[in-house]
């Protein structure tokens, strides 16, 4: 069962005054929430497979659609889809990352990134901010500056409105349902990454596993997302170099037991060369990550009835 997380109307107009948003973008939802017919307390998000550029975003950039397409978690979505059929729920964000990074704080932009009547809300300093990879990104190493002009209040805004917070209300819901049926939640936060380069921390990698270094998960969540990735005959690393960001820095809250992990997939377990999606691999990635899904929806292994926990 699909469901599409709706704007409220008022917003839907002010992103699709005329001013603002051109008429084929309003067929876009911003949230697909799939949900099993028997939901377990798993959550999965997915922030960075979205794949809709709206035209006015395209006209307000210096690049093609082709460089933005490189902030993409290219096709990570396909990983998820057998998840649904244990009980998992998955919240993917449609609109591109380049358009908005819902694994970013609102605020979480450098100050000379954007118009100067925003520069003295922005509170982020930080090394990926400077880098351009803010809540709106705004810079690419291989491409430099992505937009025409720094990026003003009325597009943040018609950004923020239009994706990143309905996306983060879409999780509070699920999270909301997941402590209500079972008294516990269980949030994956599934992304992917190019190919770890020789010269920085986790080079040979294939996943890694991030918990905020311990803050956002517990011991039998991470070891369980260690020990699948070492069953598929991984190198895994924890929490270096991506140890989790704002989607599990917001929701994540162990003492409330809503548990989160993310998960860092190495694009080559599942692309191409040339980046399309390989099916054989898919399969065989789906299949462990349902799996990972079945087997952490029961929570601290410590409850287990014996004989689930000796299978």
């Amino acid at each position: 069962m699909t469901h599409l997380i709706s704007v409220p109307l008022d917003l839907w107009s002010e992103f699709c005054h005329p001013c603002n948003m051109s008429p084929q973008s309003i067929s876009f939802a911003p949230v697909t929430v799939n949900r099993a017919a028997v939901p377990s307390p798993v959550i999965v998000s997915i922030p960075h497979a979205g794949r809709i550029y709206p035209q006015e975003i395209l006209d307000e950039a210096r690049v093609p659609q082709t460089v933005l397409e490189q902030f993409e978690d290219r096709w990570s979505d396909l990983i998820a889809r057998k998840a649904q059929t244990e009980g998992a729920t998955i919240v993917t964000a449609r609109y591109a990352r380049a358009v908005a990074d819902c694994n970013r704080a609102e605020l979480q932009m450098a100050s000379t990134d954007v118009a100067n009547d925003l520069r003295g809300q922005m509170n982020a300093v930080g090394v990926k901010e400077r880098a351009g990879l803010g809540v709106v990104p705004t810079r690419l190493g291989t491409a430099g500056v992505l937009w025409r002009r720094p990026i003003d209040r009325a597009s943040w805004e018609r950004r923020l409105n239009m994706i990143h917070r309905p996306y983060h209300r879409a999780i509070d819901q699920e999270i909301t349902c997941a402590l209500h049926l079972h008294g516990y939640a269980v949030l994956i936060d599934l992304h992917s990454m190019p190919s770890i380069s020789a010269n920085r921390v986790g080079h040979g990698q294939k996943l890694i596993v991030g918990d905020l270094f311990g803050a956002s998960g517990a011991d039998w969540l991470t070891g369980a997302a260690i020990e699948m990735g070492q069953h598929m005959g991984l190198s895994v690393g924890l929490n270096r170099p991506y140890a989790g960001g704002y989607i599990l820095e917001r929701h994540a809250a162990p003492k409330r037991h809503i548990y989160g992990v993310q998960l860092e997939w190495d694009r080559s377990l599942y692309l191409t060369p040339h980046g399309d999606p390989c099916i054989t691999a898919l399969i065989e990635l789906e299949k462990f990550f349902s799996d990972f899904a079945a087997l952490v929806s029961m929570g601290d292994p410590r409850h287990y009835p014996m004989n689930v926990a000796a299978e």
